[in-house]
């Protein structure tokens, strides 16, 4: 059904279109299909009584007419390509979605091809080490400051578009953002944690580059996009529980 509104739609412009104003001399007018001038009268097809009717052509107000109908034509012919180009992204759309696995995970079409990007490696640094992040058990941690890194000072995967497109199909009812990392020696910092003495609260700071998302499906696909061309830089795109400390890092550098 939701194919098909785009149709009716479409029909219902053509039939506003087709009719307009026969406008008369008097201030009046005729809503018609058509009309033309015959000699010294004019012949119109009457919307309203569904037949031709015809008047003296001296009574009519043509020039007014035309210049109605001719605006009416051009907003008409506007809105049909604007109705054109929906449905032609609406179908790329749904062309993108079938290319996209249901696995969890974070995707890219690169000239139509999937590039599948890899769950990065983490762990949470504190001033006694590092633990290797688990997704399923959270860590136990200590009031104080700590760093959630992921190894390497560069990603390994490369790309060139400063506003990449992502797919990401999530494995939970999470949030999820695109964040700048931070290099440092060995590794790059995905947020900062601080855990609260007595209370345990734990406040996780992230740089979150500011993003466009859309729901895709309902199974929980979605496309984030930055608002504006990223920077050369490292990034990544994660899926989160905030306050939890159990993000999904899928990595990746703009160069």
């Amino acid at each position: 059904m939701r194919k098909l509104f785009p149709l009716f739609l479409t029909f219902a412009l053509t039939l506003a279109a087709a009719n307009f104003k026969l406008y008369l001399k008097d201030g009046s007018w005729q809503l018609v299909r058509e009309y033309k001038v015959e000699g010294d009268h004019l012949r119109y097809y009457s919307v309203e009584r569904s037949d031709w009717e015809e008047i003296p052509s001296d009574l009519a107000d043509l020039k007014r007419t035309e210049a109605e109908a001719a605006t009416k034509k051009q907003s008409f012919d506007k809105q049909a390509q604007q109705l054109a180009d929906e449905e032609a992204a609406a179908k790329e759309e749904r062309a993108e979605i079938r290319k996209i696995p249901r696995d969890s995970g974070v995707y890219m079409l690169e000239n139509g091809e999937l590039r599948i990007f890899k769950l990065a490696d983490a762990a949470v640094k504190t001033n006694k080490g590092r633990q290797v992040l688990k997704y399923v058990t959270p860590i136990p941690l200590v009031a104080g400051k700590s760093t959630l890194e992921t190894q390497g000072e560069h990603s390994e995967n490369v790309l060139h578009d400063p506003r990449p497109e992502f797919f990401l199909q999530l494995s939970l009812e999470d949030s999820y953002a695109i964040v700048k990392l931070t290099s440092q020696k060995g590794v790059r910092i995905v947020e900062r944690i601080t855990v609260a003495p007595v209370v345990n609260e734990i406040v996780e700071e992230r740089d979150l580059v500011p993003s466009f998302s859309k729901q895709l499906t309902d199974s929980g696909l979605y496309k984030i996009w930055p608002q504006e061309d990223l920077e050369k830089g490292e990034y990544a795109v994660i899926e989160y529980n905030e306050g939890k400390i159990d993000a999904r890092i899928w990595d990746f550098r703009i160069q």
